[in-house]
């Protein structure tokens, strides 16, 4: 099969495409203990119906438990053995998405794929189902020209942390065994430049508590001399930067600066910042993204201004999302951004730790095979030469593959582009770089037959 007449095929069959896209952004499945795992259970029969569709046989929904004893979310694993002598290749991504947040924010419905001119609005319409129907769609596109055995792996808590997700490997190892291991949870450069991710931070996330009063009081009766949590609260976050807003906890580490560069007026636009409003911290704005630290308060709890009384607060809860750059230690990370707050409290306030997650940042071995091959793929199927970006999210579980599966190369791609606005209101794909995605992945798959 030609080029021209693989996109042919991926043409013909783009309307159906986006049309099972569509029925997948139409289940909640979020795997947050808060909402309805039944959600969950309907996307993975969902996802099931599909991947035989697409002519799996060997298809499972499957499920491990979490580090505390309880099971997981599910998860599948579909299998297409390869011929003799071909490598196989592990397809990743994940069918569960994040919260949709305040309803008021989105323009469209949240969980209703809505097309606007070049984008499909709806939560997971980016992250990450389209990267399932890249997978599958790339598979169909090649019918019976696939010469390389297929296994898709399509998880259903990422967005919570993956807490089941190493014993699932361990579970299901010998299902999951590949040569190469391709996680579609990524994005590209812009919508006309393809990439692949070659680095991404690591992660300390931390859930804490600062107290002042055994229980809140009347600010008028009490406010002046008795110090209130919200205060001590504000005081104690306020530490976290420098003037410039570089991350003032110690003993974090940066890795060397990548060779792109990041125009300010792109990264402006991308972001959404406003006019006057100044960038953090120093060096190149790539580097700042990529290989430097970054701490985010992401979430305190307080009343809300319509709700306040006039009151003290006693405690406050706050969480911090802190991202590592490689050849940092997310443990060591953790414990001295632990130091850091216990010793900056201010008036004595009472520092208490509650829960914390961690994840350890990756960076891709340089001139891999398959990397190369992939480079090619996306050269052809975009028209322009593919470049390497870091990420400056994270996905722990890397980690847990390159340990597992020591003898697989990893590739990180995906569909995203800096307008998708992952994990906010108005998430989208740019239609015309999902066909571009899936075309590179159809590409991939030949190239590695042929190797």
């Amino acid at each position: 099969m030609t080029d021209d007449s693989l996109l042919r095929s991926i043409d013909a069959d783009f309307t159906r495409t986006l049309d099972e896209l569509g029925s997948l952004v139409a289940i909640p499945g979020i795997a947050w203990d808060s909402f309805d795992p039944a959600e969950l259970d309907a996307c993975a029969r969902r996802v099931e119906s599909l991947i035989r569709d697409t002519g799996f046989d060997d298809v499972e929904i499957l499920r491990a438990t979490r580090p505390d004893g309880r099971p997981g979310a599910p998860g599948i694993i579909a299998r297409r053995p390869a011929p003799e002598g071909r490598p196989t290749v592990l397809l990743y991504a994940h069918m569960d998405v994040q919260p949709p947040g305040e309803r008021d924010l989105w323009n469209t419905e949240p969980f209703e794929a809505t097309r606007v001119g070049d984008r499909i609005f709806g939560r997971g319409a980016a992250d990450d189902k389209a990267g399932i129907m890249a997978h599958l769609a790339a598979v169909r596109a090649l019918r019976d020209e696939l010469d390389v055995g297929v296994t898709l792996f399509f998880e259903g808590e990422e967005e919570a942390g993956s807490p089941s997700f190493r014993n699932f490997l361990e579970t299901y190892r010998d299902r999951l065994a590949a040569d190469v291991i391709v996680v579609a949870d990524s994005g590209n450069w812009t919508t006309e430049v393809p990439a692949l991710t070659t680095t991404l931070r690591g992660l300390a996330s931390l859930e804490f508590e600062v107290a002042t009063l055994d229980h809140a009081v009347h600010s008028g009766m009490y406010g002046g001399p008795v110090p209130d949590a919200a205060t001590a609260m504000i005081r104690l976050l306020s530490t976290l930067h420098t003037d410039d807003g570089s991350v003032a906890v110690p003993g974090l580490v940066s890795a060397p600066a990548p060779e792109i560069d990041y125009p300010e007026d792109t990264l402006r636009a991308d972001a959404g910042m406003l006019d006057g409003v100044r960038m953090l911290g120093t060096g190149g704005l790539a580097e700042r993204l990529w290989t430097k630290p970054s701490l985010t308060v992401i979430g305190v709890d307080l009343p809300k201004v319509d709700v306040a009384s006039n009151t003290l607060q006693g405690s406050v809860k706050a969480k911090l999302s802190m991202r590592l750059a490689a050849g940092q230690d997310p443990e060591e990370a953790l414990q001295s951004l632990k130091t850091h707050l216990t010793e900056s409290a201010p008036f004595g306030a009472r520092v208490t730790f509650i829960d914390e997650e961690t994840g350890k940042p990756w960076s891709a071995p340089a001139d891999a095979p398959a990397m190369r091959l992939a480079h090619d793929a996306m050269t052809e199927a975009w028209g322009t030469p593919a470049v390497d970006i870091g990420i400056g999210g994270s996905i722990p579980f890397i980690a847990d593959l390159i340990e597992l599966f020591d003898d697989a190369e990893i590739l990180v791609t995906g569909v995203e582009d800096p307008d998708s606005r992952a994990h906010s209101a108005n998430e989208s794909l740019h239609v015309p770089g999902f066909k571009k995605a899936i075309l590179s992945e159809a590409l991939l798959l030949r190239k590695l037959g042929s190797k």
